[in-house]
């Protein structure tokens, strides 16, 4: 197969050894820059040019969108989408999960297990907010954060206050959630890849730091994870509409709750802790689905 990667930074660790894990199993992949692609939009044609030269027709797109590039990284992965490329990652679910309050709200009405969360708008409902999930501690989030950015721990209702109303008068929207004190600083990460849990690992994070992101300075092992676990991850991905995700969830005394659902997993991390070939994995998949023409796995609509 000739596959495609759009990728700011390919010597990014996850982007090497997809490279490497599409070339062991004899495909080409290409590597090109998101920002660097341009699209020309013209009835029944649609094309993408990139150094100048149009674009072949590939077999599969595999999406590596940056957070800060979200909106135009999915203008480009659509219009690879219309000329019937299979996307590893269909547009609108990236886009689900990228919008956070979003795939709160769908993994919540599909019964998924997640914190106790609350959203509003203005300074004068903190309090409101900060009673509904139970109180401090609580964890405060913005709605755009990433690897652990923009995630405080307010540990008093008095600092949850101020922080909610200093976000609020910059108009930065944001969601507080429930803090689940028995998962003692650590989350556990699913890797799911088509329907099926490849990798599992708990991240710890580091003295005197409540967030368990690697970036963040967590350290990452390898995890036994329960049929409930392992479910629910595979839940929460479908409900989406991933076939490639990075699940977070906290091991609660109310089982399993889901944190966030990431649509481009960092693959150095949970390969190294595991031991697992998560690339070779995802390679795999993209054979079986580009191959026999299926569509991303459906889950909410919209």
């Amino acid at each position: 197969m000739r596959l495609v990667m759009l990728a700011r930074n390919p010597g990014l660790y996850s982007h090497t050894r997809l490279v490497e894990a599409a070339s062991k199993r004899g495909h080409t992949l290409d590597v090109i820059n998101t920002l660097h692609v341009h699209m020309n939009i013209t009835s029944n044609k649609p094309g993408l040019r990139y150094g100048g030269k149009s674009l072949p027709l590939y077999d599969a797109v595999i999406p590596r969108i940056g957070a800060s590039i979200t909106d135009y990284g999915l203008a480009v992965l659509r219009q690879f989408e219309m000329q019937g490329v299979f996307p590893l990652n269909e547009s609108v679910a990236i886009g689900r999960s990228r919008d956070k309050l979003r795939a709160l709200q769908l993994l919540a009405r599909a019964g998924v297990g997640l914190p106790v969360t609350a959203f509003a708008h203005g300074p004068r409902k903190a309090e409101e907010v900060i009673r509904e999930v139970g109180g401090a501690p609580v964890v405060i989030k913005l709605l755009e954060g990433t690897q652990g950015m923009g995630v405080i721990l307010a540990e008093t209702d008095a600092s949850a206050k101020s922080i909610i109303e200093a976000f609020s008068a910059a108009n930065i929207n944001i969601l507080v959630q429930e803090y689940i004190a028995e998962a003692e600083g650590s989350d556990v990460r699913l890797l799911v890849v088509g329907g099926e849990v490849v990798a599992a690992m708990r991240r710890i994070s580091k003295t005197g730091e409540f967030r368990s992101n690697l970036h963040r300075g967590g350290l990452g092992e390898e995890t036994p994870v329960s049929a409930d676990e392992r479910a629910t991850a595979v839940r929460a991905a479908a409900v989406l509409g991933l076939n490639v995700a990075g699940v977070d969830m906290l091991r609660s005394n109310r089982g399993p709750m889901v944190v966030e659902v990431n649509s481009s997993p960092g693959l150095k991390g949970v390969e190294r802790a595991t031991n697992t070939d998560v690339a070779g994995a995802i390679i795999g998949f993209l054979e079986a689905a580009a191959a026999h023409g299926r569509t991303a796995t459906k889950g909410a609509k919209g």
